[in-house]
């Protein structure tokens, strides 16, 4: 069994940092999910449009299949996505069990941390249609949140013992109780 975990959440709150932490820390294989964007997308965002779901689609898929490829060679991943809608979060679990990972915090702070990031394509002028998408995570969906508060190293330590804490869980689920 493997574990495929998805960092979520709007632009700037942190999901490449934690994902990376987690690669690190946890030996897990990374992928950028912003790596999977076509062209069209990335040269849409650099001109501050927003991705429409037909945009997003195809890319939702080939983060999938990424993660289902590893799956099949029971590899633990870790994928940072911004996974914004339950729509999209469900074609990332499809056939793949995917944890998430639901970076959280208040619009000034990611506003501040996204406007002090450097040579990335995503303008901050999108940030508030970002926030105006957002689903969080459903009771029925496999994941937590984490709070970006505090100090970049305190968030990365609260990320990184939630999936610790899931793996074990999930560790747990398929040990046979003996008698």
């Amino acid at each position: 069994m493997s574990i495929h975990v998805v960092v979520m959440g709007v632009a700037g709150c942190g999901k490449s940092t934690v994902a990376e932490a987690i690669r690190d820390r946890l030996s897990y294989e990374m992928a950028e999910g912003d790596a999977f964007h076509p062209q069209a997308n990335i040269d849409k965002m650099s001109a501050g449009i927003p991705l429409t779901d037909e945009d997003r689609w195809p890319w939702l898929r080939v983060i999938n299949s990424w993660m289902a490829a590893k799956e099949a060679i029971n590899a633990n991943t870790v994928v940072s996505s911004s996974a914004l809608k339950r729509a999209y979060r469900d074609v990332l679990r499809e056939n793949v069990p995917v944890f998430f990972v639901h970076l959280t915090g208040s619009h000034e702070l990611i506003k501040e941390r996204l406007a002090a990031r450097k040579g990335h394509f995503m303008p901050p002028a999108l940030l508030p249609s970002q926030f105006a998408i957002l689903e969080p995570l459903e009771p029925d969906e496999p994941g937590i949140e984490v709070s970006i508060e505090g100090s970049v190293e305190e968030m990365v330590d609260r990320a990184v013992q939630a999936v610790v804490e899931h793996a074990a869980k999930e560790e747990r689920a398929l040990t046979p109780v003996s008698a």
